[in-house]
C-alpha cells in the first residue's frame, strides 16, 4: 500500500470507534477520522460474529484487497478502520470494492470538506 501505514494500536482503534465518523453497509462498517499526518493509516477488524477463523480471514482478505484497489481515491491524512460484518465473508470482492469506490470515498470527502469540520 503506497500511501498507507498499518493501524495496529488498540488505543487508535478505540479512538476511531468513539470519536470518528462511520459509514455503514450490509458487509462492512467504515470508521474514519482526520489524523493530521501526511499519510493514511488503515486497520481491519473481524470479530467472532463473522464466523470461524477461515471466514474471518477471508473477510479481512477481501476487505484488504478492495482497499488496495481504491487506495489512491482516498484523501490523504485520515485514519480508517473497516469492521467486517457477517455478510463480508460471503460476498465477492467486487461488492466491497464498488461500495468503497461509489459511496465511502465520496462521503469521506464531503465530510472532510464541510466547513464545520475545518473550524474545529
Amino acid at each position: 500500500m503506497v500511501y498507507t501505514e498499518v493501524l495496529n494500536k488498540n488505543k487508535d482503534f478505540l479512538n476511531l470507534y468513539h470519536r470518528g465518523k462511520s459509514i455503514v453497509s450490509k458487509a462492512v462498517v467504515i470508521y474514519f477520522k482526520p489524523n493530521g499526518l501526511s499519510c493514511n493509516r488503515f486497520g481491519i477488524t473481524a470479530g467472532k460474529k463473522v464466523g470461524n477463523a477461515v471466514m474471518r480471514n477471508r473477510a479481512k482478505r477481501v476487505i484488504r484487497q478492495a482497499y488496495r484497489e481504491n487506495e489512491l481515491l482516498f484523501p490523504l491524512g485520515i485514519d480508517i478502520v473497516i469492521v467486517a460484518r457477517r455478510y463480508a465473508a460471503e460476498v465477492k470482492e467486487d461488492y466491497i470494492d464498488s461500495f468503497i469506490r461509489n459511496h465511502a470515498v465520496s462521503q469521506i470527502e464531503s465530510y472532510l470538506s464541510s466547513p464545520e469540520e475545518t473550524s474545529k
